[in-house]
């Protein structure tokens, strides 16, 4: 019998409903196989946007210290924003100048945490929102350990300075930027892994 004939006589058989969380894996196929390319995609994201805040940070600071360091602050926008180049011993905004080994270790520990968070990461969102603290947090540790007094004491570069306001830089920037977009992501419900949660 013809294989044709085998079909018309046999009706095929009513398949399994499709899964709604993808195509059905072959016996032994590996489920990691297809989200590793997403995952890394976004990891990729997370890379891009801390080297951009880095490299932003670390060239904006080296011109400060060679252009305005030891000079008089340059009027931006009237009396209501200068760069001025200022040394800051403590955290963002010149808080806890006392404190400055503890935020060099803070700054450390939060960029180790944030690459392990990477490897769950699945979430551009979440990917932009971590690149900005990682890449803030590289910026201004950097500063603490190959600036002076010393290793783990260095002081950060701070230079925009708005009228009524802390002087502060482009690291710090980001990171505020990063930690409120992770607020809005987490009211939302986003997870950094994808899935969206509601309490």
């Amino acid at each position: 019998m013809s294989e044709a004939e085998r079909t018309i006589e046999k009706p095929d058989e009513p398949r399994p409903p499709a899964d709604p969380a993808g195509p059905a894996k072959e016996p032994g196929e590996s489920t990691g196989d297809a989200v590793a390319p997403r995952g890394r995609r976004r990891i990729a994201a997370l890379a891009s946007v801390a080297a951009v805040a880095y490299i932003l940070d670390l060239v904006s600071k080296i011109m400060v210290v060679e252009w305005l360091e030891g000079r008089s602050p340059v009027p931006v926008i009237g009396d209501w924003l200068r760069f001025e180049a200022v040394r800051n011993g403590g955290a963002a905004f010149g808080i806890g100048e006392a404190l400055t080994i503890v935020f060099t270790v803070i700054a450390a520990v939060v960029a180790v945490v944030i690459i392990r968070l990477a490897r769950k990461l699945y979430s551009t969102p979440w990917a932009i929102a971590l690149g900005l603290l990682l890449g803030g947090a590289l910026g201004n540790l950097t500063d603490r350990v190959f600036r002076a007094p010393g290793a783990l004491q260095g002081h950060v570069v701070d230079f925009i300075a708005p009228k009524y306001f802390a002087v502060f830089n482009l690291a710090d920037s980001a990171i505020v930027c990063g930690g409120i977009l992770i607020v809005i992501l987490s009211f939302r419900g986003l997870d950094p892994d994808g899935t969206v949660h509601r309490d």
